[in-house]
């Protein structure tokens, strides 16, 4: 197994931001994959992926800023911020091309980065990602998208959450998890305990309920905000994948990213999947990331 070390820079706008780095071996190595996790976790949650894919692949899985070991001195305010921060972390690292990988809310980020600098992305990769618009809050399926983070403040679920946070409420959290997140199968306990501390560090809950929920790259207009038309401009190679016993993002937020992010997109829905493809179908995932890389070549 190589070696994850975990480390940390200091970025120009004075957050700190923490990752995991796994070298690249072989003499295949070189090539950069830069993964980034999604709402509740962080880069310790790509263990597995990191373990597992193709050994001759550089990974380096962020901690974005509020999350893990990163520092969270500026609340965030959009996805935007947390797409700027990558932008001075990969700088920072002399990173200069690179495939994207981008899990849940993470995607959104992702999405984001690359419109905003699509010089860096060699390829995209979208795993269970919110939609190109958005993570809509609300306080029941089906119901309108509330628009502003007073509403958003007041819902149940961050309640809950953010009890969960402030008590160290690792039952409450692992309950909820079981429920929307490991429905097919759980990781080992030892993982699963270190996942559940690791959930306890986020420092922005409300702030990434109401940035997924405004956020809008699309060209068509929502509750809680205009369309960006950013979708427009990735035009890199792009590979969107989803379970379908997802129970977080939703088929119709699927489909609405393949949508919007039009023809060039290769679509692939991972059977007896839920939300954690790392999780339930590990093998699966590290084979299509990898067949999708080698096309690139």
């Amino acid at each position: 197994m190589l070696e994850i070390e975990f480390k940390s820079l200091q970025l120009s706008n004075g957050e700190t931001m923490a990752y995991r780095l796994r070298r690249g071996a072989g003499t295949a190595a070189g090539r950069t994959l830069l993964l980034v996790h999604g709402n509740m976790t962080s880069s310790v949650h790509w263990d597995l992926f990191m373990e597992s894919f193709d050994p001759s692949h550089t990974l380096i899985a962020v901690d974005l800023r509020g999350f893990g070991a990163s520092t969270y001195h500026v609340p965030v305010n959009s996805i935007a911020d947390f797409s700027d921060d990558l932008q001075l972390f990969v700088d920072g690292l002399n990173l200069t091309s690179f495939t994207l990988m981008g899990w849940s809310m993470g995607g959104g980020v992702a999405m984001q980065f690359a419109a905003s600098h699509p010089q860096y992305v060699e390829a995209l990769i979208l795993l269970a990602s919110m939609s190109t618009r958005g993570y809509p809050q609300s306080e029941q399926v089906q119901a309108r998208r509330l628009r502003t983070r007073a509403e958003i403040a007041e819902m149940d679920k961050t309640k809950l959450v953010q009890r969960a946070y402030d008590h160290r409420d690792k039952a409450f959290l692992c309950n909820l998890w079981n429920r929307q997140v490991y429905v097919i199968q759980e990781p080992d306990e030892v993982r699963y305990e270190t996942y559940l501390n690791d959930m306890l560090t986020q420092k922005n809950l409300l702030d990434v309920y109401d940035a997924m929920n405004r956020f809008n790259m699309s060209a068509k207009d929502h509750e809680a905000g205009g369309g960006s038309g950013d979708a427009a401009r990735l035009l890199m190679p792009t590979l969107v994948l989803w379970g379908s016993q997802d129970k977080v993002v939703t088929r119709q937020m699927t489909e609405e990213l393949v949508e919007d992010l039009g023809e060039h997109v290769v679509y692939r829905e991972l059977d007896h999947t839920g939300h954690s493809p790392i999780v339930d179908n590990l093998a699966l995932l590290c084979q299509v990331v990898a067949e999708f890389i080698e096309r690139r070549r």
